[in-house]
């Protein structure tokens, strides 16, 4: 993993990215997708359906797989990674999220709640953030800070063509840099 998306699983925006990406690209609504900490990193997601089944989407938590399966849909192709080895992964553990250590995880809820350009705002406030965490700007903490007070600054307006979302990708970052600057730490 580089540098971003490790500090990205730290934080668990990683997961609130997903969340946005789940309800956006099947509508629907943040109430009915629960996160979900699974430590083996086998079970990439899963379905509960009406009846009460739950059915599961396992494999190695390797990228190949699901890009292999984007590039090949609707048919399939191998990807190149391993067979997942049920026998030696033994145990499957689950916990939820503490919502209290894990405030970017709120943030990503809220945005996707909000509609329209916060997921922009969420999105391009967290790229700022980390870099600046990343280049001892910003204490770890001040991550999801930078976050919030970036996502006060704008209202949910739509996201009816490319240029508003370019320019509030563009006016996210810039106010995320100023709040870097407030910190001044």
């Amino acid at each position: 993993m580089g540098k971003k998306i490790s500090v990205d699983s730290a934080t668990m925006m990683n997961k609130g990215l997903e969340l946005i990406e789940a309800c956006l690209l099947f509508s629907v609504p943040s109430t009915k997708i629960q996160v979900v900490i699974h430590p083996q990193s086998v079970i990439h997601s899963m379905v509960d359906y009406v009846d009460g089944t739950i059915l599961a989407q396992m494999g190695n938590p390797d990228m190949r797989i699901p890009i292999a399966h984007a590039m090949a849909w609707p048919d399939r192709f191998d990807s190149g990674a391993e067979p997942l080895d049920i026998f030696a992964v033994k145990h499957l553990d689950f916990e939820a999220p503490d919502l209290q250590r894990f405030p970017c995880l709120v943030l990503a809820n809220r945005a996707v709640d909000a509609g329209g350009m916060m997921p922009t705002v969420l999105n391009a406030a967290n790229e700022i953030a980390v870099d600046a965490f990343l280049h001892e700007k910003i204490r770890f903490t001040d991550i999801a800070v930078v976050i919030e007070q970036c996502m006060e600054k704008f209202s949910p307006e739509k996201a009816d063509t490319l240029e508003i979302v370019l320019q509030t990708n563009q006016t996210a970052r810039k106010y995320s840099r100023e709040i870097i600057q407030q910190l001044g730490h």
